[in-house]
């Protein structure tokens, strides 16, 4: 008897997708007990509604749970799945405006730069807190993150507590769509090689599944002849929607760096350019497009209240999986199945022979009853492995900042990053960032 936890099941699509996953793996996880955790209500309410339509629908393999209190649902878990946030779209918005008034000239505002580092001490105490609970009551579960910044996240996860815990990210498979739309391939026929950090990740090999070819110098061909300013790397292949799940993202710059630097980066133009100081030259700092995240939303929370009316036919729920790896890993566990994953976020332990050992990389792995296990890649490519190490120093400034409410560390980590031009201009854009979101971060008032 299997017990899967889901925190932050409420969201109307990471939840979706974690119940649509279960249940088109429903064979292998027959009479699993899954507990559903949401602090909002009225969301666990809806997303409970749908997972006992779908039990009924696929003849109760499973036995749900739903509570608030992710300690009365954690104990006997194996295996616990975490995506949770503070306010997401407002703080972001935050996150990226404030230090553009003080001249950082970042992208997202998301993962790096100064908007990366106040997202992650945001996050980082909430994450902790669910692992100590987890140490408490389940030490032995595997659990899978989805929250972001996923580096920084692991690390604090990895560093300051005993947890099995690796972070899961769809990035590699917004890379693979977007190299199967310049080859005229299908995504499943691209099957890369790719290692480095979240959201800066190097594809170093690129070959095609089904015949072993490599794909990377018709790759580089097709880069150059066809028009690729953009490309969908937002697709849900199950739905009818005319387009609307689609979102197109630029290459620009992942062209310039392929071109530079010899390798494809992953995942977009928009990630990779958080942790370039000259990222903003190809994909401008107008932002994440917070339109089309709330259209998106809303078009979903339709979607999901015509599920659980029985407007919608459910039986994509139960035929096609989301493409998020944190259902097969479990599979692969229980079944001891021994399959290789494309990416996964955990603790170097000498995979990557040129960064730290404790370093958080996303690496390939294998999957076993044991685990998930990092598979050695050798050294990067030693430029790319500078700008990697860059990026490993400033996570563990952010990492402690966040976990000990350091301000100085907090000062290092933006003094540390390629976005930030100036002193004056880090003291400022701390100054006021931490005015502005002082409520959210706990840590720095004692």
């Amino acid at each position: 008897m299997t017990k899967i936890v889901v925190i932050g099941a409420g969201s109307v699509v990471f939840g979706s997708n974690m119940l649509r996953d279960l249940f088109t793996a429903r064979q292998e996880l027959w009479g699993s007990t899954v507990s559903l955790v949401d602090v909002d209500d009225a969301a666990l309410r809806l997303m409970s509604a749908l997972a006992e339509r779908l039990n009924e629908a696929a003849g109760r393999p499973f036995t749900f749970q739903a509570t608030g209190d992710r300690c009365a649902a954690l104990p006997g878990a194996q295996f616990v799945i975490i995506s949770v946030a503070m306010n997401r779209y407002q703080l972001w918005q935050l996150d990226h405006q404030i230090p553009l008034r003080h001249g950082a000239k970042q992208v997202q505002g998301e993962n790096g730069g100064p908007g990366g580092l106040f997202h992650a001490m945001r996050n980082i105490p909430l994450i902790l807190n669910i692992c100590r609970d987890i140490e408490r009551l389940c030490p032995d579960a595997q659990v899978l993150n989805f929250t972001n910044p996923e580096g920084r996240l692991c690390l604090a996860a990895t560093r300051y507590t005993g947890l099995r815990f690796i972070g899961l990210c769809h990035g590699i498979d917004m890379a693979r769509i977007a190299i199967g739309c310049a080859l005229d391939l299908p995504v499943e026929e691209i099957d890369p090689s790719a290692a480095g950090l979240n959201h800066f990740t190097w594809i170093l090999q690129l070959r095609c599944k089904s015949t072993g070819e490599d794909l990377y110098p018709a790759f580089r061909r097709a880069v150059v002849e066809k028009d690729l300013r953009e490309y969908p790397t937002d697709v849900e292949p199950w739905e009818n929607t005319g387009g609307a799940s689609v979102h197109f993202h630029g290459i620009t710059l992942s062209r310039y760096l392929m071109e530079t630097f010899g390798y494809w980066p992953s995942p977009t133009d928009d990630h990779v350019a958080e942790y370039l100081s000259y990222g903003w030259e190809y994909c401008g700092v107008g932002g994440y497009d917070f339109a089309w995240g709330q259209r998106r939303t809303e078009r979903c929370f339709r979607r999901l209240v015509s599920w659980v009316n029985g407007e919608l036919p459910i039986d994509g729920l139960l035929q096609h999986p989301s493409g998020e790896r944190a259902v097969p890993i479990i599979t692969g566990m229980l079944g001891n199945k021994h399959q290789h994953e494309l990416s996964v976020n955990v603790p170097n332990h000498g995979c990557i022979a040129n960064l730290p050992d404790w370093a958080v990389v996303e690496i390939p792995a294998t999957v076993d009853a044991s685990g998930v296990h990092g598979l050695p890649i050798g050294p990067l490519p030693e430029p790319i492995a500078a700008m990697c190490r860059t990026q490993v120093s400033i996570i563990d400034r952010v990492t402690e900042a966040g976990v000990h409410g350091d301000r100085t560390a907090a000062l290092q980590a933006l003094l540390l990053d390629p976005v930030i031009t100036s002193a004056r201009q880090a003291e400022a854009i701390l100054n006021d960032m931490f005015e502005v979101e002082k409520e959210y971060l706990p840590q720095f008032s004692s």
